[in-house]
């Protein structure tokens, strides 16, 4: 059985489904059929009991027909004018004794039911059942009692009944050739069902045959740009399927667009420290080669340079880990955080940072979902861009009330058509290239603003500068497990 199972199961999914209707069907015919077949047998037993019961109760006196019978008891046909023609008919008494009547076929074998049946001596009852015959041919029989015997003292003697049957032979053929039509009709029924199962599921699996060709193709070329034709008003799963297939691969090829220009920025970023590091570490290298010692202040001037584009090697390499940390990573590190400590420990390195410049801080008690470390390399993040452009003795205004943090810098501000690149991925302004970054600073921060379900937007501020609003959705009160 488990051999079966498994290998219905390894078939393909049309043939299992031509299989399951004509099974369906199979089972659906033969259950008709085999309730035709009784209802025919059980009409036509009806129409057999009927003919027993009018042929047993003709003639003006059947009892004298029993004396006659009993008188001239014999067990065998004589073939002479009877009551009973073209049947079986016979005397019995309750003790077994069998008198055939003139003029029936043969002899019907008495059973013990019939005896007990003889022996109730119920007048308004007749018993049916199939039987045979001495010779062995079925014969449908009818059993009823007539009347008690009289001895020729006067007694009472044993109860007498009647016996009479007709062949089953014509009703049995009938039934054999019903069956045979009924086998024959089903047969043409399951195999017809079978193959109109096979088209339907041809029919209906079509679609799913252009998407496991899609996706093989995808599979074997890498070609993501590849869609499945899908109706505007169909809804059905196929239609489903190919939708959620369509959209799947342009996530994928989106994603693969973005991790190519990443990567080509990543390496247009690069690019530039290192060229430059390796121009210091060579000059460095030739120095000691050549015996010509660079001045003091010069080594010293390149040693620094060196740790600078050192510094931004890391940074830039620490922000890319960033941004390709995935989904689930984030996940499993979500958290209920303070945003007020985290925005106060922000303003503690902000101020190392800026120790020229002036920091106000307003802030309030407030709670979020997010990853603890991300949340406050945002926030970091947005305050190294006001202290980076703010000018030397300027003043930086951060407050945070009720969910809302806002930072604003006295620079120089954002050009307006520069604002909608501002969370672009390595976008730097003109204007900045020449200071140190790599571009993926506000992009870290609009990432883990996103995943905390906040948002994020840099406008100008009234009077010159940049004010950075960041809103993020949480409550006032600390939950009990912070608390």
């Amino acid at each position: 059985m488990k051999k079966l199972v498994h290998r219905f199961r390894t078939l393909p999914i049309r043939s299992r489904l031509a299989m399951l209707v004509a099974a369906a069907v199979a089972f659906g015919v033969a259950a008709v059929s085999v309730t035709c077949w009784f209802l025919v047998q059980g009409k036509l037993y009806e129409q057999l009991n009927n003919d027993l019961q009018r042929s047993a109760m003709r003639g003006p006196d059947q009892r004298r027909q029993v004396q006659i019978a009993l008188l001239n008891c014999s067990t065998t046909p004589q073939n002479t004018n009877s009551f009973v023609r073209n049947a079986y008919s016979q005397v019995v008494t309750d003790t077994g004794k069998i008198c055939v009547q003139d003029n029936s076929t043969g002899v019907v074998k008495v059973t013990k039911s019939d005896k007990d049946e003889i022996k109730k001596a119920n007048a308004n009852r007749v018993y049916y059942r199939n039987g045979t015959d001495t010779d062995g041919n079925q014969v449908r029989v009818m059993t009823a009692f007539v009347a008690p015997t009289a001895t020729t003292s006067g007694a009472v003697g044993p109860n007498v009944g009647l016996v009479v049957a007709v062949s089953l032979k014509g009703t049995q053929d009938t039934l054999n050739e019903l069956a045979l039509i009924l086998l024959l009709v089903s047969g043409i029924g399951v195999i017809g069902a079978g193959a109109a199962g096979l088209a339907v599921a041809r029919a209906g699996l079509r679609p799913v045959d252009k998407l496991t060709e899609a996706v093989e193709h995808v599979a074997r070329t890498e070609d993501l740009t590849i869609r499945i034709p899908v109706e505007d008003d169909s809804d059905d799963e196929v239609a489903r399927l190919s939708r959620s297939f369509n959209s799947m691969t342009a996530s994928l090829a989106n994603s693969r667009e973005l991790q190519q220009q990443l990567i080509a920025d990543a390496g247009h970023e690069l690019r530039t420290p290192l060229t430059s590091l390796r121009t210091n570490v060579e000059l460095l290298t030739r120095s000691e080669e050549t015996g010509r010692p660079i001045p003091p202040a010069d080594r010293k001037a390149l040693l620094a340079s060196v740790k600078a584009q050192m510094t931004e090697l890391a940074s830039l390499i620490g922000d890319l880990q960033e941004l390709s940390r995935s989904e689930g990573q984030r996940g499993e590190r979500v958290q209920m955080v303070s945003l007020q400590d985290t925005v106060e420990a922000a303003l503690r390195r902000a101020r190392l940072r800026g120790p020229e410049l002036t920091i106000t801080a307003d802030v309030q008690p407030w709670y979020v979902q997010s990853e603890p470390s991300a949340l406050e390399r945002a926030v970091v993040n947005i305050l190294d861009n006001a202290v980076k452009f703010s000018p030397e003795g300027g003043t930086i205004e951060v407050q945070l009330t009720r969910g809302v943090l806002t930072v604003r810098d006295h620079g120089p501000g954002i050009p307006a058509e520069e604002l909608p690149h501002v969370f672009d991925r390595f976008w730097r302004s003109p204007s900045a290239r020449a200071l140190p970054g790599s571009g993926l600073g506000l992009s870290i921060v609009a990432r883990t603003v996103q995943q905390a379900g906040g948002e994020v937007t840099l406008a100008h501020a009234p009077g010159g500068g940049t004010v950075a609003t960041v809103r993020l959705p949480g409550t006032a009160t600390a939950p009990p497990e912070t608390s």
